[in-house]
């Protein structure tokens, strides 16, 4: 509760707690006066303790605002100290005050509990002495057992919410931090596909101008869903793949149409599924230039993925020569791949898996598995193919 600014409902809590207090003090009075043999009507002990306890109430705010204003630190604690001595007295007078204005005292004359102001006689009765008797009786209790622990609730209530404080900033910055660290892979992804891209355009260029001049055009529709994307961490699968298949119709153009062949088995409840933006296109551009590449002959790159026990699973394989291991340790991560796997480790933790192996029957399958986590968006990319494996 954020004691600063919400003075009502501190008003109310003071009044609340304290009645409480009150209504079990009078209780355990009642009980007490019967035990020893003077015992008094329930009704009569209320108003007794209504003038002790109860008149706490509407100071207990006042003490609270003056603990908070003026906070105990090391190496500044004696204006604070003196300011809350102070604030001590003036609490204890404050509180004979109330409470000798409403001490009911038994009137032998009208046999009956009096206060200052009389109900029967309508007249006003200052009672010095019942002042003096409580200034000495209850200065005491008043700043040992009431005064002292609310100061001491109100430091409690402040350092725990400066406690919380410093988690909540605490834990922005981390969040802040790991955007930012998210942000910087993404931003390494961007450039490497296009200079990758680049790259062949310029081959292209001494061969074939046509091709060069077809693949500028695929480039500029692919860069332009880039822009549109790039303030986004996480997108649709759906979205994904429209990206990927705007690279793939580039590397088309290079290979000739009949050098790649693309396939699609994609399970339905899987379009909608949110993965990190530039997730496949580092995967597909490593198959593309590591595996099909290097055959002579058509290649052909397959994309699938499934979920199951609430994890996302897409698989990328290819038909190309597979990888050499290097000391048994597997293949050599490029810029790509290794910021792929970061991103992952970010964005997941451990509840996720990049994993790249060669096959029996010839080629690298790549296996990517994430959180399934699904939000209802606008389908983007359709698969318009009765074929259960569809051909870009």
């Amino acid at each position: 509760m954020p004691l600063r600014t919400s003075r009502r409902i501190v008003w109310a809590l003071s009044f609340g707690v304290w009645g409480v207090l009150t209504f079990a003090a009078s209780i355990w009075i009642y009980q007490y006066d019967r035990s020893v043999g003077t015992p008094m009507r329930f009704l009569q002990e209320i108003p007794l303790e209504l003038s002790d306890v109860f008149s706490y109430a509407p100071l207990t705010p006042f003490v609270l605002a003056l603990a908070l204003r003026y906070p105990l630190k090391k190496g500044h604690w004696l204006r604070p100290s003196l300011v809350l001595i102070g604030g001590g007295v003036l609490f204890t007078l404050a509180h004979v005050i109330l409470r000798g204005a409403t001490y009911p005292v038994w009137d032998p004359g009208t046999r009956g509990f009096v206060s200052v102001w009389n109900t029967q006689a309508h007249t006003l009765g200052v009672r010095w002495y019942l002042f003096e008797r409580l200034a000495v009786v209850d200065w005491f209790n008043d700043i040992a057992w009431t005064y002292a622990p609310i100061v001491v609730i109100a430091y409690a209530i402040s350092y725990y919410q400066k406690f919380r404080e410093r988690e909540l900033r605490t834990s922005h910055l981390e969040v802040q931090l790991a955007k930012a660290h998210l942000q910087s892979l993404k931003s390494q992804l961007q450039p490497h596909f296009l200079f990758n891209t680049m790259h062949s355009i310029s081959a292209l260029m001494l061969t074939d101008v046509r091709a060069a001049d077809k693949m500028m055009s695929r480039l500029s529709d692919l860069l332009r869903l880039s822009l549109e994307d790039c303030p986004l961490q996480m997108t649709t699968l759906n979205r994904e793949l429209e990206f990927v298949g705007g690279y793939l119709e580039i590397e088309k153009v290079r290979f000739d149409e009949d050098r790649l062949e693309v396939h699609l088995d994609l399970a339905a409840d899987t379009l909608d599924a949110e993965v990190p933006h530039l997730l496949l296109q580092p995967l597909v551009e490593n198959a593309v230039r590591h595996g099909i590449a290097k055959r002579s002959s058509r290649g052909e790159l397959r994309i699938r993925s499934g979920h199951d026990n609430g994890n996302l699973s897409v698989h990328i394989t290819d038909n190309g020569p597979g990888f050499t291991e290097s000391n048994g340790s597997g293949p050599k991560f490029g810029l790509g791949l290794r910021a792929t796997r970061e991103r992952l480790q970010t964005l997941y933790g451990d509840h996720q898996s990049l994993s790249i192996r060669n096959l029996t029957e010839g080629g690298v399958e790549v296996c990517v598995e994430i959180p399934f986590r699904v939000e209802p968006r606008p389908s983007i990319y359709e698969i318009v193919s009765e074929d259960p494996e569809p051909t870009i």
